[in-house]
């Protein structure tokens, strides 16, 4: 019996203690910091190596997002609060623009069909005057020939009004097709002349730079890069310029990082936005695109030539909008040619200014 009892003392104070352990793990539990980015990230990283898979960029992200999912209402809610000021809505630009880009193969499917009407229409015209002169040429009565063109009469002015509906309606539906192509060229974020994004999308990219500098405080830069104008000047041709730019745009795509946005600004000048990159980094990033670039030799006839670029270096700050900062780098290209040994120049500016 006092064995028994022993017995059954031994198993209450072990099923405490377990009590006691998994109250203590829930107490450690609840007093982790949520929505604790930097420890959600390290988690992800630790479920990566215990499956045994790289912790590639798409890996990460797709555990990432499932892992997230078991997460309390809490954390989930903060963390995607973090991860909103990155996202720059992609997924419903994408839609608008297919949106759009339907409606304007509808719109040039109607003009089609109206151009194929008129098309039906002009040849019946034809086969009715061929017929009319037919009928001309065989009626020898003068009567029957002032009827036959009066038919030919009538059947002119039927056919001058539906050519002017189906003109008018082709107008309309030319005008709504160049103003969906308007609409679609302003909502891309891509420039096809040189592969890279456009200006529209780099000042959205900066922009939402700002916002995150703003919360995380880190270091960010943005460099423009252009030919050098001497070397254009000396070229004197614009294919020529125009083959050489694009080279450049090239190299920059080539040296970039995935975390980097590479941009047309305008009128040859591009821009490279260094995510979490210093002033020193970027010196660093520019004096190896300087080097990159000038050992790519460019061949023009049998003239040989050096490419060479300038480049202005600043940093992306809170207390500056998107147009000072980019004036800021722009301005360091100008810095850059007044001392003709220097092939990028920084150009920082105090929060007063």
């Amino acid at each position: 019996m006092a064995g028994a009892l022993r017995s059954r003392s031994r198993r209450n104070i072990v099923d405490t203690k377990s009590s006691e352990d998994d109250s203590v793990q829930s107490s450690l539990q609840d007093s982790e910091p949520e929505g604790d980015l930097e420890s959600y990230s390290k988690e992800v990283l630790n479920a990566l190596i215990k499956d045994g898979l790289p912790p590639t960029p798409n890996n990460f992200s797709l555990y990432f997002d499932r892992l997230l999912e078991d997460k309390s209402q809490s954390t989930h809610k903060q963390i995607s609060s973090i991860l909103e000021l990155e996202e720059s809505n992609e997924d419903e630009n994408s839609v608008r623009l297919e949106q759009s880009l339907k409606q304007g193969f509808s719109s040039v499917k109607n003009i089609l069909g109206v151009t194929a009407n008129l098309y039906k229409n002009m040849s019946l015209m034809t086969k009715i005057l061929d017929k009319r002169a037919q009928e001309l040429k065989d009626s020898p009565d003068e009567k029957q020939s002032i009827s036959i063109v009066s038919s030919l009469e009538e059947d002119i002015l039927k056919l001058n009004t539906i050519l002017k509906k189906q003109s008018s309606n082709m107008k309309t539906m030319y005008d709504d097709t160049a103003k969906i192509i308007k609409n679609v060229e302003n909502e891309t974020i891509f420039d096809n002349q040189y592969g890279v994004y456009n200006k529209r999308n780099l000042m959205t990219k900066v922009e939402q730079e700002i916002e995150l500098i703003s919360k995380f405080k880190h270091r960010s830069s943005l460099i423009m890069i252009e030919l050098a104008r001497d070397l254009k000047d000396s070229i004197k041709n614009e294919k020529a310029v125009m083959l050489m730019t694009k080279t450049m745009a090239r190299l920059l795509l080539k040296t970039s990082r995935r975390s980097d946005t590479v941009a047309h600004y305008g009128n040859g000048v591009f821009a490279m936005l260094l995510k979490h990159t210093d002033i020193e980094s970027a010196k660093k990033a520019s004096e190896r695109l300087s080097e990159l670039v000038s050992n790519s030799n460019f061949f023009l006839g049998d003239r040989e030539i050096q490419l060479k670029i300038s480049i202005g270096i600043t940093d992306v700050t809170e207390e500056h909008s998107v147009e000072e900062i980019i004036v800021s780098s722009l301005d360091g290209i100008e810095k850059a040619y007044q001392n003709p040994k220097l092939d990028f120049a920084v150009l920082l500016r105090t929060p007063s200014e």
